[in-house]
């Protein structure tokens, strides 16, 4: 399994300005609750709003303390000045493209602002477009699933939009994870998921605070943690929710009415987990188990009813705190799936979902907020 946290983007103006205030509270609450539970950290572009070396050195000071991983990309405000210089030099942020492998899962790092003039035209050029491929097809024969992060959605680009939805298409990418929407949003192109994070900056719905993502083999599961939303936090893993399911062939994400099918959930508290378990309806709660290796894993085994069902996980922390997850999850033999856009942008994008943090009004500057 793979996991990630995705803090939205930033664009940092000023010390203590309130967005610079979340994103120490929000590390402080990363370090505490999510480490050694989460793979890495990412910031997915829009760090500095204007690009300044002044504006990179407050970032680089409030991420300094992450205790996981940080991978960073460039958005259209960091290279406001026509130039990723300070972004390298004063963030720290590595070149790109980029790419690493975890739990046998190959995570790309796209640079989507380089390539074009400025603001938001946003390109892949012939260079990473092949550097993307031998990537992706590398991943393919190692037997590793692929996931790409990019600072906005692929139908967003002005060149190499056809060419990445072909590759992402061909290789079978699990999750292409963004920004720059400044709203939550996921979408479904019937073999990816798209998951956008709402920004830390510039907000303009819903509290501030981060998503947890993860990818249990190929199963995408997402939620939106409100900074002030308590303690602790549960993401169902497996099975797929049905508004998520993108390969109805697999049984761990379209279920045989009958057989057996796991329960994974991952829960995050600085207190630890005393127990967890999962209910299917408003059956009886049948207990999960921690699972060894993984400190914020649980596990069971269930059968799967003969029609759709609602299931439940609860976990209760050390410290009294309770969390719960409850999704929707489809059977073989119901299940119809929607008519798919697939060009690589919202068409395919799920309704609101308040459970997830999806509020559905896209107020932000590609859709219905302020033009910033």
């Amino acid at each position: 399994m793979l996991s990630w946290v995705h803090f939205g983007d930033l664009h940092m103006t000023r010390a203590e300005e309130q967005n610079h205030a979340d994103l120490l509270a929000l590390v402080g609450d990363a370090n505490r609750h999510l480490a050694g539970g989460i793979d890495f950290a990412v910031l997915p572009g829009d760090n500095a709003d204007n690009g300044t070396a002044e504006q990179y050195q407050i970032v680089r000071e409030a991420v300094r303390p992450l205790t996981m991983p940080l991978h960073i990309l460039p958005g259209d405000h960091d290279f406001e000045s026509g130039s990723l210089q300070a972004f390298h030099e004063v963030l720290e942020a590595a070149p790109l493209p980029k790419a690493t492998v975890v739990n046998g899962h190959r995570c790309l790092f796209l640079d989507v602002v380089s390539a074009g003039g400025g603001g938001p035209d946003f390109r892949l050029d012939d260079a990473q477009l092949r550097w993307l491929e031998g990537q992706l097809k590398a991943a393919d024969e190692a037997a590793q699933t692929s996931i790409v992060f990019m600072h906005t959605y692929p139908a967003d680009l002005r060149q190499g939009r056809c060419a990445l939805l072909q590759l992402l298409a061909r290789y079978g990418v699990a999750c292409v994870d963004t920004g720059h929407t400044h709203y939550n949003e996921l979408a479904n192109d019937g073999r990816t998921i798209y998951a956008a994070t709402r920004s830390t900056g510039q907000i303009e719905e819903g509290p501030v605070g981060f998503s947890v993502a993860a990818v249990d083999d190929g199963v995408v599961s997402w939620r939106f943690k409100a900074l002030a939303q308590p303690w602790p936090l549960v993401l169902i893993t497996s099975p797929a929710d049905v508004r998520l399911v993108t390969r109805p062939q697999r049984c761990d994400q379209l279920l045989r009415p009958g057989k057996p099918f796991k329960v994974r959930a991952r829960a995050w508290s600085s207190a630890g987990i005393s127990h967890a378990q999962y209910r299917i309806a408003d059956a009886s709660w049948q207990p999960l188990f921690p699972v060894p290796g993984d400190a914020v894993l649980w596990q069971g085994t269930a059968v799967a009813p003969t029609s759709a069902f609602r299931l439940t996980v609860q976990v209760e922390a050390k410290d009294g705190g309770v969390g719960e997850e409850e999704i929707n999850v489809a059977v073989a033999g119901e299940f119809t799936a929607p008519e798919r856009q697939a060009d690589g942008s919202d068409k395919d994008a799920i309704a609101a979902w308040p459970s997830k943090g999806l509020l559905g009004t896209q107020l932000g500057p590609n859709k219905n907020g302020r033009k910033w």
